[in-house]
Parts: structure tokens; sequence; C-alpha cells
């Protein structure tokens, strides 16, 4: 990961000069796909290792080695995927939660840290995507979508370009005051209450 991390940041800066933008989308389950759905008393340490070894830490190696190469260059900006199960936390997903509320522990960190060198790092958390993975969750009815909508205030998914946006906002210098950030991006999840269907 380490040297493919490098050699991507070195490509990168001999084609066009320099590393202004560095986006980190690292996610994956047990498999190396699926969030394991399990309790932690059936995750094996291999899993835990599996999963926690993508989600962070290779966020961290990208992170190491772009901070190096903003840091010589004089500035950057970048930001991380989280994910919304780092702030609410689904059952039977242990590794992958834990995971990812990391992440935003990390950007917050950095945020602070490297602030002083011109270099902002953010986060943006979705929260359920239409993504082909979740289609084919709803279709084998492993995701129950309508349980899904009674704790999303905008009753719907939210599509990829919405994720993509909040992403190029925080890179961009629109944000450009914004640094240490997790950027909820998830039809109001992350701050919803109980279930709404009764006051409907």
């Amino acid at each position: 990961c380490k040297k493919v991390v490098k050699a991507a940041i070195d490509t990168t800066v001999a084609t066009f000069g320099s590393l202004d933008y560095a986006f980190n989308n690292a996610g994956c389950g047990a498999d190396g796909v699926h969030i394991p759905f399990v309790p932690l008393t059936e995750v094996t340490e291999g899993d835990w290792d599996k999963v926690i070894d993508t989600n962070l830490k290779g966020v961290f190696h990208c992170l190491k080695y772009e901070l190096l190469q903003m840091q010589k260059q004089g500035g950057g900006s970048i930001v991380c995927i989280s994910s919304g199960n780092s702030q609410c936390f689904t059952s039977q997903r242990s590794a992958y939660n834990i995971s990812k509320a990391a992440v935003n522990g990390l950007v917050a960190t950095l945020g602070v840290e490297w602030a002083r060198f011109n270099i902002r790092i953010n986060a943006v958390a979705p929260g359920y995507v239409m993504t082909e993975m979740i289609q084919k969750g709803i279709n084998e009815g492993i995701i129950d979508i309508d349980n899904i909508m009674k704790v999303i205030p905008m009753k719907r998914l939210l599509m990829p370009e919405e994720i993509g946006n909040s992403v190029v906002f925080l890179a961009s210098d629109e944000a450009s005051g914004i640094t240490g950030q997790t950027l909820f991006t998830d039809g109001g999840w992350s701050k919803a209450g109980l279930p709404e269907e009764k006051d409907m």
C-alpha cells in the first residue's frame, strides 16, 4: 500500500507539477467488499484486521505521503471519505463503524496539526447512497429499505453525485476556512431521532 500510494503521488507531481488536492476513499468489509453483519463475538481477528487495515490504515498511508508533498509545495487540500456509520452506530458492524469513527478523529487531529502549513484536511460522511452495491442488497433482501426510510428525514437515498459535490466543495477554495471537519451528507440521518412514521 505504501509503495503504491507513494508511486501515485510521485506520478501526479511529475505529470502536473504539484499535488493540490487529494481524495482518499477507502472502505471494505470482512470479505474485502461487504460490511459484515455479525455480532462482535463472531468477528474473527483476521476479519477485524482486514477492515481496519483498509479503512483506517489505508487512509493513514495516503495522508502521510500527501502531507509530505503538500508541505514541500506550500499547501493543499485533502478530503477523506468517512461514513454515516461513524456516528449512527448500527449494530453488527463493529469493525466498520469503528474504522470510520477513527477516520473522523484522524481528520480532526490532522486538521489542527497541519493547518499551520496551509494544508486543510476534511471528511465527507455519506449516508445511504443509491449505488450498485446498495441496489443489490435491496434486491437480495439484505437491506431493508423501508426500515432505512424511517430514519432518513429526506425520505430518499442520495445519489453518488451528491456525495461528489460535497467532496468538491470541501476540496475547493470555497471552503478555504474549513479544516478538521466531517460533513455528514446523509439526508439528515445523523441528526434524526426516533422514526417519524407516526408523525407523518
